[in-house]
C-alpha cells in the first residue's frame, strides 16, 4: 500500500498559483473519457461534456434518473444498477467522477484502509478508482463532510484515496461563483497521478441573480403550497423570511424551531429578483426550507428549478413531478461542472 498523503487546503485561501483559464474552444471530437458513478439526472456529465470531456459510462440506480439520461443522450452508455453489483474490471477512462453520500465509518483498529470502508458508497467509489486507475478523479460532497464526525470521516476518505497512489486535495467551493444563480457549497475532492497538476478554477467575475436565471423561462408544471403555508408566505416580502412575520405567526408557524438558535434564514424564505437563490432542496415545498417565487406565492416550477441549477431548457426530466424536482435538486449545477471540467482538461 502506498504511503497516504494528501493536501488539506485552507478553504479560504486562493490556489498556490494563479489559475489561467484554458482556451474556450471545445474539442469537436473529445478524447478525454469519463466514468461517472451516482450519475443522477446528468448535471455533472452535461457540464463536463460542455467543457470538452466525453462521457464513456454512467452508473445510476434510480430508474427515473436513468430514463432522463437515456432520453437526453441516447448515445451515452448508461448502466442502471446498484453500484455494488457493477464490476469495473476491464473498464478504462481518463477520469472517474461521482458524488457519493457521506456515511460514517468504523474507526476500530489503528489505520483505516479501503477494506474497512466496505458497506459504504465511498467504498464503491474508491473500488472504481482502484480498478480503473484513471489519471484523475473528482468526488463531490456536501459541506457537512468537513465536520462529519469531527473531521474524521473526511480524513479517512482522503487517506484511503491517497493510499491508492494519488495526490489528493480538497476545497470548499460555492457554485454561485461559477455562473450558477444559487448559493450552493460543495466539497470538491481531486486526486491526480503524481505528474499531473490540477488547479481549482478561479471564480467568475459576475454573480448571477434570479433575474438572470428566470428571464424568459418556459412555462412548466409546479407544485403548490398548502393554503396554510401560502397564507404565511404571502406576508413575506422579496428577500425576506420568517423574521418579517408578526411574532404570533412566527411562533405558530415555526413551533419549536422558533426557540432554536441559528440556521433559520431558510424558513418562510421568499427569494428576491436581485439575489441568487438559496440552495435548492429535493422538494420545493419542503417544510420550513421554502424557496418562494419573488412575486407569486408559490414554489419554483420544474423549469425554474432547472434554470437555477443551470440546466438548458431542452434537457427534459422523466418521471412524476416529485421525481423531477428530486432529480434537479440532487444534481451538480451544469455550469459549475463546466468550470471544473475545464480545470480537468487544463490539468490533463
Amino acid at each position: 500500500m502506498a504511503t497516504a498523503s494528501y493536501t488539506q487546503l485552507n478553504l479560504f485561501d486562493p490556489p498556490d498559483l494563479p489559475y489561467t483559464p484554458p482556451p474556450e474552444t471545445i474539442p469537436q471530437n473529445p478524447t478525454t473519457t469519463v466514468i461517472e458513478l451516482f450519475a443522477g439526472a446528468g448535471g455533472l456529465a452535461l457540464g463536463l461534456e460542455k467543457a470538452g470531456l466525453k462521457a464513456k459510462t454512467l452508473i445510476e440506480i434510480d430508474k427515473d434518473a436513468v430514463a432522463t439520461l437515456q432520453h437526453n443522450r441516447s448515445h451515452w452508455n448508461v448502466i442502471h444498477s446498484d453500484i455494488s453489483r457493477v464490476s469495473f474490471a476491464g473498464m478504462s477512462a481518463d477520469v472517474v467522477t461521482g458524488g457519493f453520500p457521506c456515511q460514517a465509518f468504523s474507526y476500530a483498529g489503528k489505520g483505516l484502509g479501503l477494506e474497512d470502508t466496505r458497506g459504504t458508497l465511498f467504498y464503491e467509489f474508491a473500488r472504481c478508482v482502484r480498478q480503473v486507475q484513471p489519471k484523475l478523479f473528482l468526488a463531490e460532497n456536501v459541506r457537512g463532510l468537513i465536520s462529519h464526525q469531527n473531521g474524521k470521516t473526511l480524513e479517512a476518505i482522503l487517506s484511503v484515496l491517497a493510499s491508492l497512489g494519488y495526490q489528493v486535495q480538497y476545497r470548499l467551493l460555492n457554485a454561485v461563483n461559477y455562473d450558477v444563480p444559487q448559493k450552493r457549497e460543495r466539497v470538491i475532492i481531486i486526486g491526480t497521478r503524481h505528474n499531473i497538476r490540477f488547479q481549482y478554477p478561479e471564480p467568475s467575475p459576475k454573480i448571477l441573480t434570479l433575474t438572470d436565471a428566470l428571464k424568459d423561462v418556459p412555462p412548466s408544471d409546479g407544485v403548490k403550497y398548502s393554503p396554510k403555508k401560502a397564507a404565511v408566505l404571502a406576508l413575506v416580502p422579496p428577500g425576506g423570511c420568517w423574521r418579517d412575520l408578526p411574532e404570533e405567526i412566527q411562533k405558530s408557524y415555526m413551533m419549536k424551531n422558533y426557540y432554536l438558535s441559528g440556521g433559520k434564514t431558510g424558513i418562510a424564505r421568499r427569494i428576491s429578483w436581485d439575489e441568487p437563490s438559496l440552495t435548492l432542496t429535493t422538494s420545493p415545498s419542503q417544510k420550513q426550507t421554502e424557496r418562494c417565487h419573488p412575486e407569486e406565492t408559490r414554489p419554483f416550477t420544474v423549469r425554474e428549478y432547472a434554470r437555477i441549477q443551470s440546466f438548458p431548457d431542452d434537457w427534459e426530466f422523466i418521471g412524476g413531478i416529485n421525481s423531477q424536482y428530486k432529480q434537479i435538486g440532487n444534481a451538480v449545477p451544469v455550469n459549475f461542472a463546466y468550470h471544473l471540467g475545464r480545470g480537468i482538461l487544463h490539468a490533463l
